[in-house]
């Protein structure tokens, strides 16, 4: 028993850990980021509400016959609507005190008298009460999960016009209490559409898994349920590269977890060491880590530099001393990200490959240097895309055969130094000007970014902004209703022949 205890305290830390992966990439919501989705969301349960779709109203009542059709919503006030985040329920998103302004199509028959028009109805005291579940789904991508919701109409009123008025009026009680019943039975069922439906498809749109280019790709599956508090809602995300190559391939996280503590901004999104370590380690497996330059793209002052450096070398070995120069520059490991509070640098080991290449003969292998660089990274947002400048900070070259090779190599240290600076770093920094997407629904970007360091992890935060409205990137990915769902969801035309009531 004893030894069985200490062998579950043992494996206690592996266990929490596995329960509770780090994560390399980080969102948070706040209240002022919920305030505009509020704004923009308003707008589309507005043009959701102005749908509905009321079933024909029809009866009678001793010698009057009726028939209430074609109802539709003229217009709606939801002044009073809040939206909020609700621990444990995620969000809350309330009505209260709305009117709904209809219009719908009469027919009365009384005895040998049939009446047609209009009736102008208005809904007052209406209040809905919807919560809103998110969670992870199977694919890691964030979703609406569940939806609660109660609506109720306070007051009815309908105005009557015509020659029957006095008619209508008696009936008000019936129609106005069906059409009360009936509309507030349609309210939930479209908002439960809206959310699960139209809402769920806008989040189709986060980037998930997909390729970032032709070598590397990156996974921004959720690695649990959404964190929220009064405040704030956290998102934890993977935040992983991996390399097409190998697309299976898991790199484990030891960075340091990024903590948001601010709330000043819309939203933030935090990145780990982890983060940029893992797409530079994916670049290292996919082999593309590797720049060659030869005959005419090596600058003439290095290549002068390099043919007196190694005369001797090259006088015996070949008479073919004009034959171009081959310089190859390889990274020996994965690169080394390293976030501090000062900023960003990226640490960097190589090796130096300097040939010759005579025509139709093999290469001849001058030099083999290993090389140790320091760069500093400049993180920025532009839009929705994290982008990263590099630029050289340190540089040192020595040999791997001996000290004394490693001294004759020190003529070089500049003439090399300025090789990185004016040919390979515009290379590298041209690869990384596309940048990544951040996780963010199509139709939204960020504004007046501010990036800020931290040990271990960097947070940038910033405004939201939308660039298209919920309805235009809604109805890009709505679903297609089949043919029969159609047919069977189309209200029938009414009939004007009295004899039908």
């Amino acid at each position: 028993m004893a030894a069985g205890s200490c062998l579950l305290l043992l494996l206690l830390p592996s266990l929490v850990t596995a329960l509770h992966s780090p994560p390399g990439c980080k969102i948070r919501i706040t209240s002022k980021g919920l305030d505009l989705v509020k704004q923009e969301g308003l707008r589309f349960v507005e043009q959701e509400l102005q749908n509905i779709t009321v079933s024909d109203l029809h009866g009678n009542e001793g010698q009057f016959q009726y028939n209430i059709s074609q109802v539709k919503v003229t217009d709606l006030q939801l002044a009073f609507s809040d939206l909020n985040f609700q621990p444990q329920q995620h969000l809350v998103f309330n009505i209260n005190n709305a009117s709904i302004s209809l219009r719908f199509r009469r027919q009365l028959l009384y005895w040998f008298f049939y009446d047609i028009g209009s009736i102008n109805a208005s809904a007052d005291g209406v209040h809905v009460y919807t919560v809103l579940q998110l969670a992870k789904d199977e694919a890691g991508r964030l979703k609406i999960s569940n939806m609660t919701c109660n609506a109720s109409i306070a007051r009815m009123h309908a105005g009557f016009s015509g020659t029957l008025r006095k008619v209508y009026e008696f009936l008000s009680t019936f129609i106005v209490t069906g059409m009360r019943f009936l509309l507030s039975q349609q309210i939930c069922p479209s908002l439960e559409h809206a959310s699960l439906v139209l809402l769920n498809s806008l989040l189709d749109t986060v980037p998930v898994r997909n390729y970032v280019d032709e070598h590397i790709g990156i996974d921004y599956s959720l690695l649990r349920d959404p964190s929220v508090s009064t405040d704030t809602l956290d998102l934890d995300f993977k935040g992983m590269f991996f390399p097409r190559v190998r697309e299976d391939q898991e790199l484990e996280n030891h960075a340091v977890e990024p903590v948001i503590k601010e709330t000043e901004r819309m939203v933030y999104v935090a990145f780990s060491e982890y983060f940029f370590d893992s797409a530079m380690h994916s670049y290292f497996q996919a082999g593309v880590l590797t720049i060659e330059l030869q005959g005419e793209k090596v600058p003439k002052d290095l290549e002068v530099l390099l043919r007196a450096t190694f005369f001797g070398t090259i006088f015996m070995l070949s008479p073919s001393v004009d034959a171009p120069l081959r310089l190859v520059l390889q990274v020996s490991a994965p690169p080394r990200c390293t976030i501090k509070p000062s900023g960003t640098s990226v640490s960097v080991s190589a090796f130096l490959n300097i040939s010759l290449v005579p025509p139709d003969r093999p290469p001849v292998q001058l030099s083999s240097m290993a090389m140790e660089t320091k760069l500093s990274a400049k993180v920025f947002l532009q839009g929705k895309a994290l982008r990263v400048q590099l630029d050289l900070r340190r540089f040192r070259i020595y040999s791997k055969q001996s000290a004394l090779e490693s001294l004759a190599l020190f003529s070089l240290q500049a003439p090399l130094k300025t090789l990185l600076q004016l040919t390979i770093m515009p290379i590298i920094n041209e690869r990384t000007k596309k940048g990544v997407q951040i996780p963010l629904p199509e139709g939204m970007d960020f504004t007046r970014e501010v990036v800020t360091n931290h040990a271990g992890f960097l947070t940038v935060g910033a405004d939201l902004h939308f660039s298209k409205g919920l309805r235009e990137v809604i109805e890009k990915y709505r679903p297609v209703p089949t043919a029969a769902a159609y047919s069977s969801s189309r209200p029938a035309e009414p009939s004007l022949d009295p004899s039908s009531l």
